[in-house]
């Protein structure tokens, strides 16, 4: 029996910016120091101004505040922090959850209309993404 993961293969994605997963259902965006940091400069804000307009604490980490109906703060009409997304965005979709089975692949294609188009995402890549290292935004 293979050890290799259903994707063995690889997978196509290729971001359409189409901002459903920033939309609709809320959520956590988890950010860490560093993208506080890189949030806070990009948008011209101290990492304190950004923190209390932008993050709230739950437990001991920050995650993104949500608009009502539980958009990203930073959605509209496109992301307006793009170059400097968390890694949780810049991962997605090759996350844990999505990859737990060619189901759940399967059920999310059904949200993403970038999921089968485009890069074809060797297998080594998508476990560094799924482990959430991203020095650059998947399907790019």
């Amino acid at each position: 029996m293979s050890s290799k993961p259903w994707y063995r293969e690889g997978l196509s994605f290729s971001c359409t910016r189409c901002g459903d997963c920033c939309t609709g259902v809320p959520g956590y965006v988890w950010v860490e120091p560093t993208e506080i940091d890189a949030l806070a400069k990009h948008l011209g804000l101290s990492v304190d101004n950004f923190g209390e307009r932008y993050l709230r604490k739950v437990g001991r980490r920050y995650s993104l505040i949500e608009k009502p109906g539980g958009d990203c703060v930073f959605f509209d009409k496109g992301c307006s922090v793009y170059p400097a997304r968390p890694t949780q965005c810049r991962t997605f979709p090759f996350w844990r959850s999505n990859l737990k089975s060619e189901r759940a692949w399967d059920e999310l294609a059904d949200e993403c209309p970038g999921i089968g188009q485009g890069k074809l995402f060797p297998v080594e890549e998508i476990e560094v993404l799924k482990r959430g290292k991203a020095e650059t935004p998947a399907g790019e």
